[in-house]
């Protein structure tokens, strides 16, 4: 593949990953990753409407300006899982920069009070989970398939339909 053909997806991956960024700093600031712990595991979620957003603007993207307005079902389910991979690939880099420069006392904070609402029976069992590496493949995994998912949704509203130039 060359490189014309990509520039789309490798964009958007890149925004998609500061945008990823951009909400842990906003998780970290209004004290989710401290002073409302207890309510991070909940509002996290709430990432996902600005990442399906991102996902659309790109598959448009792709569709005006490397499709010239017309995009097949198949052409744009082959655009988002190139740009899920990407993002999928920019996920343990985003993870580490979170974990070590964003967030450093995260992980910590996290065993103690998995461990203190008996979610895990000690910080040996906590720490198993909330780590560096564990999140890193999670991420990444979890990028991926949302990614492709939202894509095969998202693709029947933004395919052309016939006759459509």
């Amino acid at each position: 593949m060359r490189w014309n053909t990509l520039k789309i997806e490798v964009k958007w991956a890149l925004l998609f990953t500061a945008m990823g960024l951009l909400w842990m700093v906003l998780e970290r600031i209004t004290g989710l990753h401290s002073t409302y712990l207890d309510y991070q595991m909940y509002l996290t979620n709430l990432f996902a409407i600005p990442a399906i957003a991102v996902m659309v603007a790109a598959l448009r993207d792709k569709k005006k300006n490397f499709y010239h307005g017309v995009m097949t079902y198949k052409q744009g389910l082959i655009s988002g899982s190139i740009l899920s991979t990407g993002i999928a690939l920019c996920s343990p880099a985003a993870q580490w920069i979170t974990s070590y420069v964003i967030s450093p006392h995260y992980f910590s904070r996290v065993i103690q009070r998995s461990v203190e609402l008996g979610y895990y029976r000690d910080t040996a069992a906590a720490a198993a989970h909330f780590n560096y590496a564990n999140f890193a493949v999670q991420g990444a995994i979890g990028a991926w398939v949302m990614g492709i998912l939202t894509t095969a949704i998202a693709m029947f509203f933004i395919k052309s339909r016939r006759g459509q130039a």
